[in-house]
């Protein structure tokens, strides 16, 4: 059974850092092996020159990744980054970001996955980024 948007958001709410919620994330959405989340354009994330902060997409993208693996595994369980690699293509201005994670292995200790973020407004690639998890509980 698929993880519904409305769980997913609960364990965004529930389990993440104020920090991490003050970034707005929202999910777009989930799927067996794959969720979808929004980050909204805000004023307050971009950086000197009017480009969203590479640190917001970076959390973004971590945050993501924990919605995937909760939902690949029917439900929250602890688990902490153990790599993250992050390329950035092009700035994001005054536009949400896309941010979708794709788990390419699960284990019963370990996950992996590919994350792509996109300007919401053009659809252009701004990132990508490659994940790596260990499974705690």
């Amino acid at each position: 059974m698929t993880m519904t948007t409305a769980e997913a958001d609960e364990i965004l709410s529930a389990r993440f850092a104020p920090w991490v919620l003050e970034l707005g994330l929202a999910v777009e959405a989930v799927g067996e092996d794959r969720t979808v989340l929004r980050l909204p354009w805000s004023d307050r994330l971009a950086r000197e020159g009017g480009g969203l902060s590479g640190q917001a997409l970076m959390a973004a993208a971590d945050t993501a990744t924990v919605i995937a693996v909760s939902a690949a595994r029917g439900g929250f369980v602890p688990m902490t980054t153990v790599q993250q690699s992050t390329s950035f293509q092009r700035a994001v201005t005054g536009a949400d970001v896309l941010i979708e994670a794709v788990l390419t292995k699960l284990g019963r200790r370990m996950a992996f996955a590919d994350v792509t973020l996109t300007d919401a407004a053009s659809g252009a690639l701004a990132a990508r980024a490659s994940t790596v998890y260990a499974l705690l509980g």
